[in-house]
């Protein structure tokens, strides 16, 4: 069992067994107990009935988070002519083609977000076997697919954050900062848990979502009630 330190200790015994906690209160808890040195992260994680193995139970997506998420993503775009210049102008870090993706294949990846016009999908589907594992391969139900890449950069730079079932079948990510104010903390979670709950496969019978727990980046884990969260 890892080493739990003095701090975590303590945050431990604030807890009720079995609690289940309102949003509120739990955002609340987050931030009176925390006494890390950096701004930590606020982060969810969501566990599903649903088999990640079967192809009409995958729950993926991109949610624009109401309040930001306190970063800027880096954001590359394949595209030419005309989009390739509305990508500059919407403020893209890296634009270009078959030069882009030279610089991809020989290891240059500064950029946390790929973005490519139809078009170029002959080009960016050659590197599969390195944006794929990374995350960051162009898909159309992510919205990075697209003729208008404007739009697409705008949303990135905003404040998008994707989620996706792991093989445990269930969704892990990092909302916003600790620091925002509680309200837009808690604006950002009913969004996300909101926009994961409306995903909910057609084939999906019963029950679908088993547990909603927040955490920040060296906190403990608050499991959210679940009629609250069916409620976002």
């Amino acid at each position: 069992m890892a080493h739990m330190g003095k701090r975590y200790k303590k945050m431990l015994e604030k807890l009720s067994a079995n609690k289940t906690y309102g949003l509120s209160e739990a955002v609340t808890f987050l931030k009176e107990n925390s006494s890390c040195k950096f701004d930590e992260t606020v982060e969810v994680a969501i566990n599903l009935n649903v088999d990640p193995r079967a192809a009409d139970q995958n729950v993926r997506g991109m949610v624009s988070m109401p309040s930001g998420t306190g970063k800027t993503s880096r954001v590359a775009v394949f595209a030419k002519g005309a989009a390739a210049e509305a990508a500059l102008v919407a403020g893209a870090d890296f634009v270009g083609a078959e030069d882009l993706a030279e610089k991809i294949t020989a290891g240059d990846i500064e950029f946390e977000v790929c973005i490519a016009s139809p078009d170029m999908m002959g080009v960016v589907g050659r590197l599969g076997k390195i944006l794929g594992p990374k995350g960051l391969m162009p898909n159309p139900k992510l919205g990075t697919v697209t003729p208008n890449v404007a739009a697409a950069i705008k949303n990135s730079k905003a404040g998008q954050v994707e989620y996706r079932l792991d093989k445990a079948g269930i969704i892990h990510a990092g909302l916003c900062k600790l620091s925002f104010a509680k309200d837009k903390i808690e604006e950002n979670i009913k969004a996300f848990v909101g926009a994961v709950i409306k995903s909910k496969p057609a084939s999906i019978k019963g029950t679908y979502l088993k547990s909603v727990v927040l955490s920040s980046t060296m906190g403990v884990g608050l499991k959210l009630s679940p009629g609250e969260a069916l409620s976002f």
